[in-house]
């Protein structure tokens, strides 16, 4: 059968929408909350990592497509019609998930009452639980309590979409009519969980909406009411469009324009108990200026589960997986300078498996040493009580030059990333706020020492504490004179982005990234043709950018196998005859985030394999400043080899991703079943034993 080529015409056919898949992802989340091998507090996390990601490609994905899809402007109607369609393809699909997470939760919270850890609603305590709750709400929660009259509210355009509201229906029994309340929940106060006194061998707490149901009558106390009723509802708002090249810039500008009407912050999604009468339904809806295309869904008695992640473990560590300390390095750990290290050859760290400890360390042997002069980096993402930038700081203290590239716009971490901008300003730190149009993605730091024996880090991931401890990220140390001189000219490029600069070892984009990324693909496919050894293996978040896809498709039609891990999205489909015959995807959801990026490509038998901070989406590739660099060392060669070997071979946790959303478990032909990360942290820790102090000599 002739191969079929992949055009403009028909790759629509063969490409799945960014946000259909992402909802396909996001189900992968909820599937691991119902494995029963799963410990029972682990599943309930996975609970609250998919309502907490449902409320954000709420707040941005689908505020986009709802501007999209109300524009009144003629010259965009086919961009307006196919944003209707998608949102209805999303909002099935988010309809059909729903009943499957209330089953979930359901099942979940039995079976935390089978372990004696139980959720008591407010007609289910006992008298001296009554009281508890009573003395409970006046000491910590009465002033915190704010009841609002609907009738006295018009919209909730300024209300926070980050907690979870009761509707209360109160009625006295001399009065005909009833009255309606707005109580917004103080969970910030006390959290979305109290925990009761212990009792008979079980471990009780109450939903926060709970304790403030029983105590609806001390809130409204003197105003006769007899009868009370409170349901629970949410809502996710606008949370402005993401710039991003999903839309050309005129575009957008003439969205921005048609929909003058939709201020920016409105309500797009709303979950209600479906217990909530017809009376007080409408007086909700009316408070919330919803539209036909806007979300409403009915759910149960409970919403927000984003919460859920930070559920009381009640001590139960033998409901959650066993601890995995993060492992030293015998190699970095000798008490020899790390500078003098890098220096003598080329280091890794691969997180959460090992410690981040190694870059701080890094970072403040740098701060303090005669011979280093300057230090630069970049900072997208920051800890609360970042190690990261109080090296920069003492470094600055000490008459190190210090650059730090600070990302304003990553998104829902704008307030912290000024916060800390002015601190290190006020250090003496040269702090940059990007490019103009361009978020700064990369993850780089330089460090210049007076001998000239540079050295560079390129990461995966944030240099940040937290993301370390549940991101699985990779980041490579090297002082290879041309790497380190590429990763300064990225400093150059964002300093000076009108001043050409080439790089002969990294790929960099906006530059060239995309097109050595094709080049690399088109090499393969030329050495299948001439029967040279040929493969593509790509550990990855995401992919959507339609040209990388077309050219997947052209080398599974010419032969060339294709092994990808896919995180998140991921637009190719799979199983097209002469298309995608050859390409495998394997999406694995565990403990720890997959988040590292490790490209490999046979290059007819000389294996060339790089790591960096790119996805292969359009704002990846063309809208950001993201570095990929080359690995050289034969031993972490080796290393990234096997972690994609071991994500190939993950039975356990791995799902097909096909397009089309079954979501069905990777099955490898091999009988014993296997966990990736398990089996790597298991390899890293025997390995630690054999290793020499300075695998170098």
């Amino acid at each position: 059968m002739a191969k079929r080529t992949v055009n403009k015409k028909n790759l629509s056919e063969a490409y799945v929408e960014r946000d259909l898949s992402w909802m396909y992802f996001n189900r992968r989340i909820l599937q691991e909350a119902t494995k029963q091998q799963i410990p029972l507090l682990e599943r309930l996390g996975f609970l609250g990592i998919y309502s907490n990601n449902l409320d954000e490609f709420f707040r941005v994905r689908m505020a986009t497509l709802s501007r999209i899809a109300e524009c009144e402007d003629r010259s965009v109607k086919a961009e307006r019609e196919h944003a209707r369609q998608l949102i209805k393809q999303i909002t099935k699909l988010n309809n059909k998930y729903a009943k499957e997470y209330e089953l979930a939760i359901r099942d979940v919270t039995q079976q935390l009452r089978a372990e004696h850890i139980c959720l008591l609603k407010e007609d289910e305590l006992d008298e001296e639980q009554q009281q508890y709750v009573r003395t409970f709400f006046r000491q910590q929660l009465s002033g915190f309590v704010s009841p609002v009259w609907i009738s006295a509210v018009k919209q909730l355009a300024d209300e926070t979409d980050e907690n979870i509201y009761l509707a209360v229906k109160m009625q006295a029994e001399h009065k005909k009519q009833a009255e309606y309340a707005l109580i917004e929940l103080p969970v910030s106060v006390c959290g979305r969980f109290v925990r009761l006194p212990d009792k008979n061998g079980n471990n009780y707490l109450m939903y926060l909406d709970d304790v403030i149901r029983f105590c609806l009558p001390i809130i409204f106390s003197g105003l006769n009411y007899d009868h009370f009723e409170a349901y629970a509802f949410k809502f996710t708002k606008d949370a402005e469009m993401e710039m991003d090249n999903d839309l050309r810039n005129g575009m957008l500008q003439k969205i921005s324009k048609g929909v003058k009407s939709r201020r920016k912050g409105d309500a797009l999604r709303v979950i209600y108990d479906a217990a909530m009468p017809k009376d007080l339904h409408k007086r909700v809806m009316n408070m919330l200026n919803l539209d036909k295309l806007d979300t409403v869904l009915a759910g149960g008695r409970y919403h927000n589960h984003k919460d859920l992640m930070s559920f009381p473990d009640c001590g139960r560590k033998d409901l959650k997986y066993p601890r995995w300390e993060p492992l030293v390095r015998p190699e970095l750990d000798s008490g020899e300078s790390l500078l003098r290290l890098v220096q003598k050859g080329d280091r890794f760290i691969h997180v959460p498996y090992h410690s981040f400890d190694y870059y701080i360390r890094l970072l403040q042997e740098a701060a303090i040493h005669k011979e280093v002069k300057s230090i630069k980096t970049t900072l997208y993402r920051l800890a609360k009580d970042s190690k990261v930038v109080r090296a920069l700081i003492c470094a600055a203290r000490n008459g190190k030059k210090v650059t730090v590239v600070i990302e304003l716009l990553a998104r829902f971490d704008e307030a912290s990333n000024i916060s800390w901008s002015k601190k290190m300003q006020d250090a003496g730190i040269h702090v940059i706020f990007g490019v103009e149009n361009l978020k700064v993605h990369s993850k780089i730091t330089h460090i210049g020492m007076k001998n000239g024996l540079d050295i560079a880090c390129i990461s995966t991931g944030n240099f940040h504490e937290g993301n370390a401890r549940v991101y699985t990220d990779y980041l490579l140390m090297t002082a290879a004179r041309n790497v380190v001189r590429d990763v300064n000219s990225v400093f150059t490029f964002i300093e000076k982005p009108y001043v050409p600069v080439s790089f002969k070892e990294l790929l960099v984009s906006p530059n060239e990234m995309k097109k050595r990324f094709l080049r690399l693909i088109d090499n393969e496919i030329k050495n299948r043709q001439q029967g040279k050894p040929a493969y593509i293996r790509v550990k990855i978040n995401h992919i959507t950018d339609t040209d990388m896809v077309r050219k997947l498709y052209e080398a599974s039609a010419s032969g060339v196998p294709v092994d990808l891990l896919v995180r998140g999205n991921c637009s190719l489909v799979t199983g097209i005859p002469g298309v995608s015959d050859t390409i495998r995807i394997c999406g694995i959801i565990d403990r720890y985030l997959e988040h590292s990026r490790i490209f490999i490509f046979a290059a007819g038998g000389e294996e060339k394999c790089f790591i960096g901070s790119a996805d292969w989406m359009p704002r990846n590739l063309d809208n950001r400043v993201e570095v990929v660099a080359p690995v050289y060392d034969p031993a972490i060669k080796a290393d990234l080899a096997r972690v994609i070997d071991y994500g190939l071979r993950d039975t356990m946790q791995g799902r097909i991703v096909d397009g089309r959303g079954r979501n069905e478990p990777w099955t490898t032909g091999e009988e014993s079943p296997f966990r990736s990360q398990e089996e790597l942290y298991r390899y890293y820790k025997e390995a630690n034993r054999l290793l020499p102090l300075d695998p170098a000599e």
